[in-house]
């Protein structure tokens, strides 16, 4: 396996001159973003929305006639008694499990990792702040992880505001070891790997319809628009980053964030941001 697969991220113009097709979209993608940034808290938000045209997933969830309980003297039931009873997707197909108590009430903010949260190399990087191993093939590879700039103010915030969760295309093998040492605090109430993404037309989408939360509630977090075309709508897009230590981000997004906390249907928040 091609370690450079194992994680899923744009690729620094410093450290690689040479993409894949799918990383050259993306990388260019972001290019043309930072060209139109503002220094506005929102202008993360403003500058990342495309249109893919992708076609939106099925639905998975359908309706089933059911008539009510016999009578107890075997009697069928009448039409005007027929129900009409929604049936959700069996909860094993589900990706997160049910709400804790701890967050009932709250929405859901999914939260990415490579370039939203750090960027990580196999090449060494002085400053890294874990280094963490990776078995491949039968050989331990060293990635080196570098924290972007005010995640743990961010991280701590996102915990006490949402249910949180992390969801990235990357191998679990990679990515929950450097969960484990980024989230000190149990923040992330779920983690979810590339298994448990969409491949769809090159690109490992994040298909928010399958977490099993009601979609008005639920926010995602990423600085690749391909990780959300099904769902654009529900994003906060975030710029891609890779080593500026100025970087304020994360600290700039906190402000919305809390007004979103409150909000009943998020829809309404960043539909209102968008049109502007």
């Amino acid at each position: 396996m091609d370690n450079t697969s194992i994680i899923t991220q744009v690729a620094n113009p410093k450290e690689e001159e040479i993409l894949s097709s799918s990383q050259e979209k993306v990388s260019q993608t972001n290019s043309s973003l930072k060209k139109h940034r503002s220094r506005s808290i929102f202008s993360p938000f403003f500058c990342c929305f495309r249109n893919y045209n992708v076609e939106p997933p099925v639905a998975n969830n359908k309706a089933c006639t059911l008539p009510p309980p016999a009578e107890e003297n075997g009697n069928p039931p009448k039409c005007d008694q027929v129900q009409v009873i929604p049936i959700p997707s069996s909860p094993a197909k589900y990706l997160l499990p049910e709400v804790s108590i701890k967050d009932y009430g709250k929405n859901c903010v999914v939260i990415d990792l490579d370039e939203t949260l750090v960027h990580s190399s196999f090449k060494p990087i002085s400053n890294a702040d874990f280094i963490v191993p990776v078995e491949i093939d039968g050989t331990v590879h060293q990635v080196y992880v570098l924290k972007r700039p005010h995640v743990d103010q961010f991280l701590q915030k996102m915990g006490e505001l949402f249910e949180c969760v992390l969801f990235t295309a990357s191998l679990a093998k990679y990515a929950d070891p450097v969960a484990d040492l980024l989230d000190q605090w149990g923040v992330f109430r779920a983690r979810l790997f590339r298994e448990s993404c969409v491949f769809h037309r090159g690109n490992y989408v994040k298909d928010l319809s399958r977490l099993g939360r009601e979609l008005s509630k639920v926010i995602i977090v990423d600085n690749s628009p391909a990780s959300y075309i099904f769902h654009p709508e529900n994003a906060v897009p975030v710029q891609s980053w890779f080593d500026d230590m100025t970087d304020t981000e994360l600290l700039d997004l906190i402000p919305l964030f809390e007004g979103l906390s409150q909000e009943e249907d998020i829809y309404s928040v960043l539909q209102s941001l968008r049109a502007r």
